[in-house]
């Protein structure tokens, strides 16, 4: 198994058979051993460094019906809402005052957020605050709508496949959305410029460990500057509700493997990760993810964008949700850092 995981390290790819072996045969003592070695590759590129990426969800209004998302489309018991220009630049205003130096603007696919809506905000943004990255997650767009964003001052684009796998796709995501028309979507975000990140969900129903597999194989084809992962976890309003969610050992290890696929990766150890598990996020870290993202959505509003049941931090004011992630991080050797938390491509001198 170890000789596996030094393969994946040097070559930075395995094959499908080999990737296969190593999931389905993991044991506790291989997962320590790939998050050794995934902690060292982080570490070549970003040294103890923690990058901080401030989340505005500015709406949970959305036109598709995923069917493991709380805030679809159908789901009457969402307590719908958006905010204004002036609300996300308020947001804006006290993340900077805290450090942050990247917006994450994610939102559900709201028609009401039309593009000369998106490019006025996020030219506000960039005007006020030159030195910081805007990340937009707001969905499949057409390639012209991507290429005004970027235009208008957009940096990054976070858009996750789900899955590779088409069949598996069609049973997460309503007919009116493709695995084609996803992929299509991530293309044409790396063609125009954008910092893209993908990813997907660990523990998804009817996921299979091969699937598991196709997602890494399709991760490393697209190459990507961001991977997000996380596990799934059941919304009481969705028909998912009953399916288990309980994947945290599975994620980490994925987000081992990600590391030596990827090196220099922008890596978030994700809210759902806290979710599960009290110390998710520090074991996520400690896995070989280096990105955070603490919420800057008003409070009032936290707890209305559910994707999934018993979401942490949604009573928490901004300063103290950052104030306790970095509390977290020294806690474990780590260091939250004031930086826009760009993509690193030669590792630090001297490593």
């Amino acid at each position: 198994m170890k000789h596996l995981i030094d393969k994946l390290e040097k070559n930075r790819i395995l094959t499908k058979e080999e990737f296969m072996y190593l999931i389905e045969n993991r044991t506790p003592e291989t997962a320590e051993y790939l998050f050794e070695r995934a902690r060292a590759v982080r570490q070549k590129y970003y040294g103890r460094d923690i990058y901080l990426r401030g989340l505005i969800e500015f709406t949970n209004y959305c036109k598709n019906d995923c069917y493991y998302c709380g805030i679809q489309k159908s789901n009457k018991n969402a307590s719908r809402y958006r905010l204004t220009k002036e609300q996300i630049l308020e947001c804006c205003k006290t993340g900077y005052e805290l450090g942050f130096r990247t917006y994450v603007l994610q939102g559900g696919d709201d028609p009401f957020f039309t593009d000369e809506k998106i490019i006025e905000i996020i030219r506000e943004i960039k005007k006020g605050y030159p030195d910081c990255a805007i990340t937009l997650s707001i969905g499949e767009k057409s390639y012209e709508s991507y290429k005004s964003y970027f235009d208008a001052g957009a940096d990054r684009y976070l858009l996750r496949h789900e899955t590779a796998d088409e069949e598996h796709y069609s049973r997460l995501h309503p007919k009116e959305l493709s695995l084609s028309g996803r992929k299509q979507c991530l293309k044409d975000l790396k063609e125009i410029g954008y910092y893209v990140g993908s990813g997907f969900m660990v523990g998804s129903p009817y996921q299979t460990d091969e699937n598991l597999v196709e997602d890494l194989l399709f991760i490393k084809e697209l190459n990507p500057e961001m991977v997000g992962i996380g596990p799934f976890i059941p919304h009481h309003d969705t028909s998912f509700r009953e399916f288990k969610g309980d994947n945290g050992e599975l994620t980490l290890f994925m987000i081992g493997l990600i590391r030596l696929m990827i090196p220099n990766v922008l890596l978030p150890s994700t809210t759902a990760l806290g979710t599960i598990d009290p110390y998710g996020r520090e074991k996520g870290i400690l896995s070989g993810a280096n990105v955070v993202m603490p919420n800057l959505s008003p409070v009032n509003v936290r707890n209305k964008y559910l994707l999934y049941d018993n979401k942490i931090c949604t009573g928490d004011e901004a300063a103290e949700c950052r104030s306790c992630l970095e509390n977290r991080m020294k806690k474990i050797g780590y260091d939250v850092v004031v930086s826009r938390g760009d993509i690193r491509t030669e590792a630090i001198k001297g490593e």
